[in-house]
């Protein structure tokens, strides 16, 4: 007797680890990489972004939600995804962009169903990335930058971490913390430009 193909075992076996992208405190598996995956193990594999009264999103009183459907080697999987930041929470005006960066994480969320990337969802939502914590001296050298920032601007600290969006930097991961050093660095350059500009 033939031994039919378990398209599932096959696609589930494959390791996804090196195609993980992180966004924020989340790990996505890349779209475009999912699809490439898919159609190489079944070149007839098609996906549908559901429509709602002709719009790709659902808007309901608990926000707005998108829904792809994966066929694959004839049988079809569909998954709803709510239109999320990426902190990972409800989007209460999202812009086309963000519909779309969700159709994506539902389209791979719909190949996963077929068994692609499937393991990585095992226990929660989205995988969480173990974050780096930033070294002391960072840290330090993001104070004492954002200090001297204060004074050309005649303000305080709290005000140059205010417009950054920084509500508390303890919060912060190291690469997180490495992107607010250079953005600190950047400003207090451009600060001290203008002040030797206006002695001219």
């Amino acid at each position: 007797m033939k031994k039919m193909t378990n398209h599932f075992e096959k696609l589930a076996a494959i390791d996804v680890s090196e195609h993980v992208e992180r966004k924020g405190n989340f790990s996505y598996l890349s779209w475009a990489w999912a699809v490439d995956q898919l159609r190489r193990h079944d070149p007839s594999a098609t996906w549908e972004v559901k429509r709602f009264d002709g719009m790709p999103y659902m808007k309901t009183e608990l926000g707005y939600f998108v829904e792809v459907e994966v066929t694959s080697n004839g049988i079809g999987m569909s998954q709803i995804h709510p239109v999320l930041d990426n902190r990972n929470k409800p989007i209460a005006k999202p812009t086309p962009f963000d519909i779309n960066t969700s159709i994506q994480r539902c389209l791979v969320k719909a190949i996963a169903l077929h068994g692609l990337g499937l393991y990585i969802y095992a226990g929660e939502d989205l995988p969480k990335v173990e974050e780096e914590k930033p070294s002391e001296k960072l840290m330090d050298n993001i104070k004492t930058t954002a200090f001297e920032l204060s004074q050309l601007r005649n303000t305080d600290p709290a005000t140059v971490f205010e417009s950054m969006n920084i509500k508390n930097l303890s919060q912060l991961n190291k690469e997180q913390a490495e992107k607010a050093l250079a953005v600190l660095e950047k400003w207090f350059k451009q600060a001290q430009e203008k002040i030797m500009n206006e002695q001219k």
